[in-house]
């Protein structure tokens, strides 16, 4: 079967159910495509859903397509936090760091920025700021995604592809988004895992993040507040392809975190999350032509996939010859506009 004949039956794949994967088949989705999405594991066993996480680029590059990404992201996240299903809220907090350290810079205005004093740095702390950034509750806001996909007419597959040549016989338009998963998949060498681990406790009334700077270390301290519960962090393990959650670490990161904020020592543990950064010197997005099919590689976002993924898909819609692609969420929760997305 070729991808024509089979132009009935999918339109466009997504290979990867992550924030990444689950963005793009939402903008193709909403842009009136029909799009199903082959996702090898369930939600709980992906990394997106092991994630803090805030808006703000890290363990990436930030070059200048990162930039235009990040901002078109961080127009979309804004407009989210106005739904309280979304999972996604404006927070202030603090980003700090133990070296000196320009102020973060991710090529869209930061709301809120400011230097703080000394002394409101934590101890060991030479320069910090205060900022104000759409934060993650990451298992809602997954869960959000996949119910916008359903509405738009999206289906979710459960199936693990073993070669991209099983996808481009079923449809004409197929997007990467396996994260990881593409290091064995394209034969990228320069894709790495960068473990993360994260904490889950009873929240002891936090309202604020904190989160380290941009230190060269794979121990970072960081913890959002999620309603009754509180996320801390975590690490930053490069090679490290473990997904089962080390007790050492868990008590390493509690101990790093309660050190900054002190209610949380002694706080209820309630779980541990692991996932695996897709990292790479700079995420990849662009086309191949293979067996007749758009085959669009969109993966390599490090820790920024929440902070990327709505730029991206716009840009893969472009990619995909859909001109009827957004970046912004209007009243409804679906994309509105006419914005083109943009070439690479």
């Amino acid at each position: 079967m070729t991808p024509a004949d089979s132009h009935a039956w999918h339109h466009a794949l997504v290979v990867g159910a992550g924030v990444v994967g689950l963005t793009t088949a939402i903008t193709l989705a909403e842009s009136g495509t029909p799009t199903t999405i082959w996702a090898a594991d369930p939600p709980e066993a992906i990394t997106s859903f092991a994630a803090g996480a805030s808006w703000g680029v890290h363990l990436v590059a930030a070059r200048d397509r990162v930039a235009v990404w990040s901002a078109i992201s961080l127009d979309v996240l804004r407009s989210l936090a106005a739904d309280p299903r979304s999972g996604v809220a404006l927070m202030d907090g603090i980003e700090a760091s133990r070296t000196p350290a320009a102020a973060p810079n991710w090529g869209a205005p930061i709301d809120g920025l400011r230097a703080c004093t000394p002394d409101e740095l934590p101890p060991g702390y030479v320069v910090g700021w205060h900022l104000r950034v759409p934060v993650m509750d990451m298992p809602v806001y997954l869960g959000y995604l996949r119910a916008r996909f359903a509405a738009a007419g999206g289906v979710i597959e459960f199936r693990r592809v073993r070669s991209f040549d099983e996808t481009t016989s079923v449809a004409p338009i197929v997007v990467n988004c396996t994260g990881v998963g593409a290091r064995e998949l394209t034969g990228d060498a320069d894709l790495m895992p960068v473990r993360g681990q994260v904490v889950i406790a009873e929240n002891p009334g936090i309202t604020h993040f904190f989160a380290d700077g941009p230190d060269d270390t794979e121990d970072l301290t960081y913890f959002f507040p999620h309603g009754d519960t509180v996320l801390l962090g975590g690490t930053a393990n490069v090679g490290n392809w473990s997904r089962s959650a080390d007790p050492a670490t868990a008590a390493a990161i509690v101990e790093r975190c309660a050190a900054i904020e002190p209610r949380l020592r002694g706080a209820r543990i309630v779980g541990h999350r692991v996932g695996l950064r897709p990292g790479r010197p700079a995420p990849r997005l662009d086309l191949e032509m293979r067996n007749g099919a758009r085959l669009i590689h969109n993966y390599g976002h490090g820790g920024s996939g929440v902070t990327l993924a709505w730029g991206c898909a716009a840009e893969v819609a472009a990619l995909a010859g859909i001109r009827r692609s957004v970046a912004a969420a209007g009243p409804s929760g679906r994309l509105e506009g006419g914005s083109p997305g943009l070439a690479p």
